[in-house]
């Protein structure tokens, strides 16, 4: 990634709600760009609704970072200015989860399993990085913890972050024994 500061500061989408008790863990899917597309923005904002509430000890919080400007330069340079200002978003101490379809992908229960865990330890924040339409700079995925897929085809970055945002709320749904997820 390049040196220097990011081009624009984490912008939260909402502001984060406390659910449940003190011992829990934070939920950030940081994001590059705003979801433009109407059904896509929806759908985003169908997911965020049901997650605020979803699952006690679990908080929940989306942050956008301005995409670069993707004029001159090259993706490559895009992509690490992205990087930085992603990376300006992760909370101390957090579990870095970087979306990419080069990934290990997870059945939704396995997810599910996954997520409850952390909630359960001393994690005190994951954070899911989505990248911009370039995708994410090959060392911010080197510095994740973990790098997942939804699968091996490569999604756009707004239908990305819908599946990311069902996916937490199926697997609230599975972690607290409700109906929205049937095996």
């Amino acid at each position: 990634m390049s040196p220097g500061p990011p081009r624009s500061r984490c912008a939260p989408r909402r502001r984060p709600e406390r659910v449940g008790s003190a011992r829990g863990v934070r939920v950030v899917v940081a994001a590059v760009g705003r979801v433009k597309t109407p059904h896509f923005r929806a759908a985003c904002a169908e997911y965020e609704g049901r997650l605020e509430r979803a699952l006690p000890g679990v908080t929940f919080e989306v942050l956008e970072v301005k995409d670069a400007a993707r004029t001159g330069g090259s993706a490559a340079r895009w992509k690490a200015q992205e990087g930085v200002a992603l990376l300006g978003c992760m909370p101390p101490g957090a579990r870095l989860v970087a979306l990419d379809e080069r990934g290990t992908p997870r059945t939704s229960r396995a997810f599910a399993e996954w997520l409850g865990r952390q909630r359960d330890t001393a994690v005190p924040a994951v954070c899911f990085l989505l990248g911009g339409p370039d995708g994410l700079d090959a060392p911010l995925r080197e510095r994740a913890h973990e790098v997942l897929s939804f699968g091996p085809a490569t999604l756009p970055h707004e239908l990305a972050r819908v599946v990311l945002l069902e996916q937490l709320y199926r697997a609230t749904s599975i972690l607290t024994g409700g109906p929205y997820h049937r095996d």
